[in-house]
């Protein structure tokens, strides 16, 4: 069977990845909220955190959102045109692909991400996906639609083979980071500490509501940090656990 594990094999001394790198960024407040308890849209970071999340997008063949946080922010998953012009530059596409996840598949067609073109958009849901939503969403996006729940590991594995995805940026929510955490397959965490704290027990954190705590602790490994302002970015490598034999 094949693993999603997040780990890598080694062939003439380089890693061979089975899936695509996937690199999370998020920003949360010093009190480690990344929402309100409404989930409403809040804008609590800089125009430099902004920029930041831009320039990960455009670094990555593919950017991968939940439909939660996709209907909440309601955004198009695009690039600026600076960004876009160093991409082509590079010899690649204007703007990366733009991935949704969605089990239930109750997905807006009217949403802004469908009214640009800057790229492909796919979509990876179940049959569970309402047959009006797809016949509306057929023209607007590829569809990848599973018996039962989505399998993020192979969501990448296709990803990687069918569509040449090396680089994936994942800017959430808190829901997909949690799921992809747990399966090993977050390999690097961009966090924008922000100068706010509004706390609430309701407010979910980075890795969503829950109050399980993770299957295994998680550690990550300082590979870079810098401030600007009163923001710190910080940047983690996820260190995988080695699977037993």
């Amino acid at each position: 069977m094949s693993r999603f594990d997040g780990t890598s094999r080694r062939k003439g001394g380089s890693h061979v990845l089975r899936r695509p790198f996937v690199v999370a960024t998020f920003a949360m407040t010093a009190a480690g909220k990344v929402t309100t308890r409404t989930l409403a849209p809040v804008d609590f970071t800089s125009r430099e955190d902004k920029l930041h999340l831009f320039r990960q997008r455009a670094l990555a063949d593919a950017v991968l959102l939940g439909h939660t946080s996709l209907e909440r922010d309601n955004v198009r998953l695009g690039i600026p045109g600076d960004l876009q012009q160093a991409r082509i530059k590079r010899k690649k596409t204007p703007a990366p692909l733009r991935v949704i996840v969605s089990n239930q598949g109750r997905i807006d067609s009217r949403l802004k991400i469908f009214q640009s073109t800057i790229s492909p958009i796919l979509i990876f849901s179940t049959r569970r996906m309402p047959k009006r939503t797809q016949a509306a969403l057929k023209d607007k996006a590829t569809l990848h639609l599973a018996e039962s729940d989505v399998d993020l590991g192979a969501m990448l594995e296709t990803l990687r083979s069918k569509y040449k995805v090396r680089r994936i940026a994942c800017e959430g929510g808190p829901t997909l980071f949690r799921a992809l955490l747990e399966r090993g397959l977050i390999d690097q965490l961009n966090l924008t500490i922000a100068p706010y704290m509004f706390g609430g027990a309701k407010a979910p954190t980075l890795t969503g509501l829950s109050t399980a705590f993770l299957p295994a602790s998680v550690h990550c490994s300082l590979i870079g940090m810098r401030t600007i302002g009163d923001e710190c970015f910080l940047t983690y490598r996820i260190k995988h656990q080695r699977a037993r034999k």
